[in-house]
C-alpha cells in the first residue's frame, strides 16, 4: 500500500506576470485551451514526481482518492478527484511506474470526501496491489 498526497493546484511560469495558480477540478479543465491543459498535465507530472520517484507498480491497481477540503464550504468532490485521477495516473504512465491506465492495470477507483483540514488542503490517494 502507497499513500501519496497530492496538490490541490499547480502553477503556471509566465514571462511578464507572477506565476499563475492552476486549480486543478473539472471545471477549469473543461475552460482550458487544449495548450493550456497540456501545459497543467506537465506541472502536475513534474509536482508528482518527487513523490513516485522508483516507484514500479504490478498490474490490478486499486485507488483511492480523498479529498481534504480547506474549509467547511460545500464542493462537488467529483469535479476534483476526476481530473487528480486522469492526471495523477497519466503521471504514473510518464514516470514509468506503470505500463498503463487501461483497464488491465486499474481494477478500480473510488472516490471519497467530506474531509476538512484547514492547514493542508489536498487530495490524498491511496494505492493498492491487488492480487485478485
Amino acid at each position: 500500500m502507497h499513500k501519496i498526497n497530492l496538490p490541490l493546484a499547480v502553477y503556471l511560469s509566465r514571462k511578464t506576470m507572477p506565476d499563475k495558480k492552476m486549480i486543478i477540478n473539472l471545471n477549469n479543465y473543461r475552460n482550458w485551451s487544449y495548450i493550456v491543459s497540456n501545459q497543467v498535465k506537465k506541472a502536475y507530472c513534474k509536482a508528482v514526481e518527487p513523490l513516485v520517484r522508483g516507484l514500479i507498480l504490478e498490474p490490478r491497481l486499486a485507488l483511492l482518492f480523498t479529498y481534504y477540503k480547506g474549509s467547511k464550504r460545500i464542493s462537488d468532490r467529483s469535479n476534483v478527484l476526476c481530473i487528480h485521477e486522469k492526471f495523477f495516473l497519466d503521471a504514473l504512465v510518464e514516470l514509468g511506474c506503470i505500463e498503463d491506465d487501461n483497464d488491465n492495470f486499474i481494477k478500480c477507483t473510488q472516490f471519497d470526501g467530506d474531509e476538512i483540514d484547514k492547514n493542508n488542503p489536498r487530495v490524498e490517494v491511496v494505492i493498492v496491489e491487488r492480487t485478485k
